[in-house]
């Protein structure tokens, strides 16, 4: 094995090592007396059979780190690295397009920055390798190698201006798609010079490509599934905040990856009164989503009949609750908001203290420590009142807030404080501007946005 290795990219060799089998054999020496002794037969297998183990395990490493991806970008951007390295390309494209028209339609690129993509898009689409594959025109059934782009007679003129622009020469692409799933997408790699893969190299891209296209096709039903319930999840909660004299609003929602059961709700009451509530439902995916749907419709009537009652409102949710789904429980908090008056009366079932955020103070509702709903036989607090001042927010949130944090609760809790009580003045008078402040200033780093098993609702209320 005497062949010379490449630059690496992304970690790995930028091509496969051609075993020895491959490579020119060394010319004789000039002097006969001290030339080596022929190579048997033996020595041939041995190195065919060298080069058989060098392939096999190139691609294990590769398989094993593309099984290690558990989201569908990331699996392609895997797919797409390996694929270069397996050709010997710097740059590539995928563009993902199930042919079953439901989705997730997307286009990553290797070595290509946004700008590029744009560029490429910019061809007309059955001039391109992976158009031609995504939309079954002649010779797209299979690989499609193009070796020297720009010499080509019958290149699209503006494909060409395009390679010309981003420096590319030459292409290599591969349909991905299964006998399942059908078509999903086109993967093309980039030269830089006139080139183009070996029939070895082809060969270990296409059982490469064939594996990783069934990884892809579960990643994009997985992807579906979140999607659904995030649709769902969404379609549950109030479509918009109503508009109450005396109280701005504004809510911030983050779904975890399997759907989860935390929801909130604001709903205009008689006498000019306001409802406010948060809550979680224990578990994930669709029973939680559902739970979490039945319970917030169910509060919703209690509220409009008796919600100058937090307590009473509470109480006959957890009955419900109790009655209809004895093996679930769930954390509630429900507040009747006179605006005219910024008076609030509140009661919570298991759940965290609202934090009042204003000029001259942040600190968090006392309120008496409850279980959750559908705990005990019967549950019963009491509620607690307080009057905001002018400008004042109420910050009404679930657990999931703190939870993300990845910190025990006591730190969350200072998190949470420390974030609110840094909300620049200037962002004072907006509450979603608050909650968006808040967010970033416990989750940092995009932890609001990262897959994560729990779900985050923030509910502002800003009273004037």
């Amino acid at each position: 094995m005497n062949a010379p290795h490449l630059p690496k990219v992304a970690g790995i060799d930028s091509t496969v090592p051609s075993p020895a089998h491959t490579v020119a054999p060394t010319p004789a020496p000039a002097d006969a007396s001290s030339a080596a002794p022929p190579a048997g037969p033996g020595a041939a297998l041995q190195d065919r059979l060298a080069g058989w183990v060098s392939d096999l395990t190139t691609l294990h490493e590769l398989t094993e780190r593309l099984a290690r991806t558990a989201t569908l970008s990331d699996a392609l951007q895997e797919l797409l690295r390996a694929g270069a390295a397996l050709v010997g390309a710097r740059r590539g494209l995928v563009v993902m397009e199930p042919g079953d028209g439901l989705g997730p339609d997307t286009t990553i690129g290797l070595g290509l920055a946004r700008a590029d993509l744009g560029h490429i898009e910019t061809v007309p689409r059955s001039s391109m390798s992976y158009g031609r594959i995504l939309d079954g025109l002649p010779g797209g059934e299979g690989e499609i190698t193009e070796p020297d782009l720009l010499s080509e007679d019958g290149l699209d003129p503006r494909h060409r201006e395009v390679a010309a622009r981003l420096g590319y020469a030459a292409s290599y692409a591969l349909p991905l798609a299964t006998e399942a799933a059908g078509r999903l997408g086109a993967a093309v790699w980039l030269y830089d010079e006139p080139a183009e893969p070996v029939e070895r190299q082809r060969h270990l891209v296409g059982l490469y490509t064939r594996y990783a296209t069934e990884h892809l096709a579960r990643l994009v039903e997985l992807e579906r599934a979140r999607a659904r319930v995030t649709t769902i999840s969404e379609e549950l909660l109030p479509a918009r905040l109503p508009r109450v004299v005396g109280v701005q609003l504004a809510a911030r929602h983050r779904t975890g990856p399997r759907g989860g059961g935390d929801w909130y709700d604001a709903l205009p009451l008689p006498d000019a009164a306001l409802g406010l509530a948060v809550g979680s439902v224990t578990g994930s995916g669709p029973s939680a989503v559902a739970a979490m749907g039945r319970l917030r419709a169910s509060l919703r009537a209690y509220a409009v009949m008796e919600g100058e009652d937090p307590v009473a409102v509470l109480s006959d949710l957890e009955l419900l609750l109790r009655l209809t789904e004895p093996a679930r429980c769930a954390t509630a908090l429900f507040a009747y908001c006179e605006p005219a008056l910024r008076k609030i009366t509140l009661a919570g079932a298991g759940h965290s203290p609202p934090l009042v955020i204003g000029p001259r103070r942040t600190e968090f509702v006392e309120t008496s420590l409850s279980a959750p709903l559908g705990m005990l036989a019967c549950w019963e607090a009491p509620s607690v009142e307080l009057t905001a001042e002018p400008g004042e927010t109420v910050l009404l949130y679930t657990d999931g807030l703190l939870h993300r944090t990845g910190d025990p609760m006591d730190r969350a809790f200072a998190r949470l404080h420390a974030a609110a009580a840094s909300v620049p003045r200037a962002l004072r008078e907006d509450p979603g501007a608050i909650a968006d402040h808040v967010l970033r200033g416990v989750l940092p780093d995009g932890l609001d946005e990262a897959d994560s098993d729990e779900d985050v609702v923030l509910l502002a209320a800003r009273f004037e």
